[in-house]
């Protein structure tokens, strides 16, 4: 690394510990030519994602709205905190191991989907319900019906 003081290349790690709840690495760096000392960060680069809603806006992953609608789906079912936290890093360990720089709202709604279905029927319903906007008891009944065929 360079050093910010004389700008020369040859500077080396005199000590390296934990920071940010271990998150990141704090490194103590002396330059070999100065002998100045500086401090560093290093921690992982993670990819920004770009959710494309329906309407062909995009905005930034909010894990908080995934989290939000898996709660509202699992309201009064016997579903505890740490199933829905489990469920909900589960669905975004996928979406993230896709790589992508984009992602369509409804893949991260239909991945949802199936482990919400898999979790609990109920719930899988409610979130189906207002994710696939149904319309009427009909295509409420259709929903049904292809939960009790499998």
């Amino acid at each position: 690394m360079k050093c910010p003081f004389c700008y020369k290349d040859n500077t080396r790690v005199i000590d390296s510990r934990p920071a940010d709840e271990n998150n990141s690495i704090r490194r103590r760096r002396q330059c070999d030519e100065c002998q100045r000392r500086f401090t560093t960060y290093e921690k992982v680069e993670t990819i920004p994602l770009v959710v494309i809603k329906k309407d062909n806006n995009r905005e930034p992953y909010d894990r908080s709205k995934i989290e939000a609608g898996v709660f509202r789906s699992c309201h009064k079912r016997p579903i505890s905190i740490d199933q829905i936290s489990a469920l909900v890093d589960e669905v975004e360990t996928l979406i993230f191991n896709r790589e992508d720089k984009e992602i369509p709202s409804h893949v991260i709604g239909e991945i949802l989907m199936d482990k919400l279905k898999d979790l609990d029927p109920v719930a899988y319903v409610r979130f189906a319900s207002v994710y696939r906007e149904f319309k009427d008891v009909n295509t409420f009944m259709d929903e049904l019906k292809k939960i009790l065929d499998n």
